[in-house]
Order: structure tokens, then C-alpha cells, then sequence
């Protein structure tokens, strides 16, 4: 039994990394490439005047062009590179707790059915109001940022062709990073259907995804995306909406959820090195979520209350 669950468990994971990997192997070698064009830097040009709107000095917009294109690791290593203050640094980090790594986690999305454009204004929409908010209410944190670990800052390319080795390493590195993650995981996952240890979880969580305005069977998607992410936990979250029958309207919700706060630990506890307070980030990040999917499932019911109505005449 446990053989087979094995072996099931890691064809699925198999699968899923490959249809994950296609995603982005070629997203993370493009933005590693652009790096090193004139594209990023007008990009961040472009950006910069729009800055004092959201409390932050033009060069902030370097942590937020990289955080956004790749991953909240490229735009702390951004931040770390600044003479940022502590606001700033809160700001950004809020920020970039909403919206990062957009290409790759936005094409995770479409791959359960969830709108690309929903995503993106979501977690745009939420990174620019956060930013207003904050700095309209905050008016301490004006002292510079005192950073603890700083990363080794990578030597740069020489020439063309470095840099597309670097862009093939770093992509290849991915994929394999998220090998190592997703295997074991769809492996474990499936131990757990086969022993019916997630119908006992499912049961644990039904009452927090009602509340939220969701059916019990969405909440294995919901807890991979908190707790592993959008791009890891994406393995469970694509075998969880195709065998537990999750709805396009439940799914959506969950991912709306999502998007405002995931991967919770990991992405909280990686802020720690910029020297500012990250459990008001986290608490910002989960209240957010909850009031925002719960003003969605509100309206989405009314919606559908609406049209049954309009059904019926």
C-alpha cells in the first residue's frame, strides 16, 4: 500500500513539475537577461517619478521592478543594496508581500482556472493602496534602516555569454528547487488521500473556509497555498481542484485569498534581515485576506442570488 501510494504520489509530482518547470524556466532566464539590457532600467526610470506617491524615494522602484519580476529574494537583495529608511523599507516589504514574483505565480494561477488579469489587479491593487495607506497614517520610521545578514552579492557577467549561463544556472536551478519541493510533497499528499488523512483535515478546516465563503473541499488548496506558497504549494493546489471537484467560483476566492497572503512563514520570517517589525506585516497580510475574500464571496453571492432571481421571471 505504502509502495504504491509512493509511486503514484511521485508520477503526479513528476507531472506537475514539468508542467510547473515549462512556467518558469523560460520567465526566470528571460528577467535574469533583461537585467542586463536597457529594459529593466528604463523600466525602473519610468516608475520613479510615481514613487513620492507611495512615501519612497525613485530608488525603491529597484527593489520593486525585481521583487516583481522575479521573486521576493531578488528584491530584498535590491533593498539591501539601498540607504532606505525604516518606512521605506516597511513600505516596500508590505509591498512586495503582495505583489512579487508576478509573472510566474500569476501563470501558476491560470493553470487552476483563475483569471490571469483577476490576480494581477489584485495583488497590484493591493500593493499600491497598502503603500498610500502607510504613509499616510505612519509618520515615524524616518531613521535609515540598520540591515542585519546581507547576501554575497553575486561578481557581474562578463559578456553575453556569462549571462546567459547565468540566466540557465539560475533557471535550471529553479526547476530543480522545485523538484525537490514538489516530489516529496505529492508524495506525502498522496500517503495522506490513501490513508484518508486529509478528509479528517478537510473536516478541520471546513468551518474557516465556509466563513470565508467557500466549500469545505477547497480547503486543501487553501492550506497549500498558505502555509508552502503559490508556486510551490502549486502541485497540490492543481491535483486538489481536479480530484475534490473544486468549483471555478471557489477556486477563484481561494486564490484571491491567496495572493494576499501566502506562504506565511516564509515570506514573513525572510524580512527579518531589514531590521523591521514583521509581525505587523504578517498581521496586515492576514487581515487584509480575509476581510478582502470575504467582501468577494459576499458580492459573488449576491450576484448569483440576482441572476437566479432574474432566471425565474
Amino acid at each position: 500500500m505504502l509502495g504504491t501510494s509512493v509511486k503514484n504520489g511521485t508520477v503526479v509530482g513528476l507531472k506537475t513539475t514539468w508542467s510547473l518547470g515549462k512556467i518558469i524556466f523560460p520567465v526566470t532566464l528571460i528577467v535574469v537577461i533583461l537585467q542586463y539590457t536597457p529594459v529593466l532600467p528604463w523600466v525602473i526610470k519610468v516608475i520613479s517619478p510615481f514613487m513620492k506617491m507611495l512615501g519612497l524615494s525613485g530608488d525603491a522602484a529597484i527593489p520593486l521592478v525585481l521583487g516583481n519580476f522575479l521573486n521576493l529574494y531578488a528584491g530584498i537583495a535590491g533593498i539591501l543594496s539601498l540607504d532606505l529608511t525604516v518606512k521605506e523599507v516597511f513600505i516596500v516589504a508590505v509591498m512586495l508581500s503582495f505583489s512579487h514574483n508576478l509573472l510566474i505565480e500569476s501563470g501558476v494561477a491560470t493553470k487552476v482556472g483563475v483569471k490571469m488579469w483577476v490576480i494581477l489587479l489584485v495583488r497590484l491593487g493591493l500593493a499600491l493602496i497598502s503603500a498610500v495607506v502607510i504613509n499616510l497614517v505612519w509618520d515615524g520610521g524616518s531613521e535609515l534602516a540598520q540591515y542585519g545578514m546581507v547576501p554575497p552579492q553575486e561578481s557581474t557577467p562578463d559578456g553575453w555569454g556569462e549571462i546567459l549561463l547565468m540566466g540557465l544556472q539560475k533557471a535550471g536551478y529553479g526547476v530543480v528547487q522545485l523538484a525537490l519541493i514538489v516530489i516529496p510533497l505529492m508524495i506525502v499528499i498522496q500517503i495522506m488521500k490513501d490513508k484518508k488523512w486529509l478528509e479528517v483535515f478537510s473536516r478541520w478546516m471546513s468551518p474557516f473556509t465556509r466563513a470565508l465563503g467557500m466549500n469545505e473541499n477547497t480547503s486543501t488548496t487553501l492550506a497549500a497555498g498558505l502555509l508552502i506558497g503559490l508556486a510551490y504549494g502549486a502541485g497540490v493546489m492543481i491535483q486538489a481542484v481536479k480530484e475534490d471537484g473544486v468549483s471555478k467560483k471557489d477556486v477563484t476566492i481561494a486564490f484571491i485569498f491567496l495572493v494576499s497572503c501566502h506562504a506565511v512563514v516564509e515570506d514573513t520570517l525572510i524580512f527579518i534581515p531589514l531590521g523591521i517589525p514583521v509581525l505587523p506585516l504578517l498581521i496586515i497580510r492576514l487581515v487584509t485576506a480575509i476581510l478582502l475574500t470575504l467582501v468577494v464571496a459576499f458580492v459573488w453571492r449576491k450576484l448569483e442570488v440576482s441572476k437566479g432571481k432574474e432566471a425565474t421571471l
